[in-house]
């Protein structure tokens, strides 16, 4: 099958771009309130932790992705039963993605265009673009990312200018009670964004070079964690704690309060620019793992699959929940137990495991024939 690489570049706009994804559009740590900046700071070094277990688990067979991690550790029959686990929950995570930015479109800038559009839409771009391959995804996430950084830096200085940031919403610092900042700590931030970089194990044997790679995905965790804390930070200091936990999407919501000389104002686009390339590379990046257990699985290549898969995902994104209350409450809450720790920690952590232990276990043998 076809060998595809991506850069280093494109390695760290990707880890940015999946890390904001739906958590810059819907909001992280808000449960601690006016300290939720400190749960994403907090929350970094969880990430970092994070990315440096699942890193190890692929360091170990560097050419090979999670699938073919899965044979490595068991027999081929037990590695289809995990890869289809995994495949059904790249698939769902996707689908809970692209409903985040149909319900954004849908009730913030086009409200008069059906959900199902947008979503179906986005989902035919998506497609197309896994069907050119993991490069032109990468070469997406690299191009457009610098504008993400200008956007930040802009909203920033436009709220400023417009006398929106009011230091005192964030007074006094640490309010929250100890264990209210830890829960939203461990397990949510922890689940939520930085758990799902477990979608990073399909793409990992895919860079070119791989030897400098894991100081590249730190750096994307902390720049990417860094700009998710600035986002919280303008939502709390513009909308306040109370205002921010009501709004659906807080930090659409902190952008509308611009309005410098009744001149410039309404400058939404800029933060929809942003939850968009967000969402459209960490759908892709779930929707790519899925595939690629696909192509495992059926020893077929994925692209075969990704034009079926995207209308798939846009089906079901709309049939996964009634209403958006519904869709945060079940994709948040519920799921969070049922669904994610097994996922993303769980499973990984036996994998490596096994791994360490055919590891020690093959130099064992080795270091007997040596002596005999």
């Amino acid at each position: 099958m076809l060998t595809e690489k991506i850069s280093l570049t494109q390695l760290l706009t990707l880890i940015i771009n999946f890390l904001l994804g739906s958590s810059i559009v819907i909001g992280v740590g808000l449960e601690a309130k006016r300290d939720a900046w400190i749960v994403v700071l907090i929350g970094m070094v969880i990430g970092l932790i994070v990315m440096l277990f699942y890193f190890q688990i692929n360091s170990l067979l560097p050419d090979k992705n999670l699938f073919e991690i899965f044979e490595y550790c068991f027999k081929r029959p037990i590695a289809i039963c995990f890869s289809a686990l995994y495949v059904a929950y790249f698939i769902y995570v996707s689908c809970r993605v692209i409903r985040d930015f149909g319900e954004l479109i849908s009730s913030a800038i086009l409200p008069l265009t059906p959900t199902e559009i947008v979503i179906l839409t986005l989902m035919l771009l998506i497609g197309y673009i896994l069907y050119m391959g993991i490069e032109v995804l990468g070469r997406t996430s690299e191009i457009f990312t610098p504008y993400t950084f200008a956007f930040m830096v802009s909203l920033f200085i436009l709220l400023y200018a417009g006398g929106n940031i009011q230091l005192f919403n964030i007074e006094p610092i640490l309010a929250s009670k100890p264990s209210v900042i830890a829960h939203a700590v461990i397990p949510s931030v922890a689940v939520f964004p930085y758990g799902e970089l477990v979608a990073f194990t399909v793409i990992f044997s895919t860079i070119t070079d791989f030897k400098y790679s894991k100081l590249v995905c730190l750096m994307g965790v902390v720049i990417a964690s860094i700009i998710l804390a600035t986002s919280v930070f303008l939502i709390i200091v513009t909308l306040g704690e109370n205002t921010a936990l009501r709004s659906n999407f807080p930090l659409l919501s902190a952008t509308r309060l611009v309005s410098i000389g009744e001149f410039i104002e309404r400058i939404d686009a800029i933060v929809v620019f942003m939850m968009m390339l967000g969402i459209l590379i960490k759908s892709s990046v779930f929707m790519y793992g899925g595939l690629k257990g696909l192509e495992y699985m059926f020893k077929v290549p994925f692209r075969y699959f990704s034009i079926p898969v995207a209308c798939i995902i846009s089906m079901f994104s709309i049939f996964i929940s009634t209403d958006f209350s519904d869709h945060i409450t079940e994709g948040i809450l519920v799921s969070k137990y049922l669904l994610h720790l097994p996922m993303e920690y769980g499973i990984p952590v036996f994998i490596l495991g096994i791994l360490l232990f055919k590891k020690w276990k093959k130099e064992r043998s080795s270091h007997k024939e040596m002596n005999a």
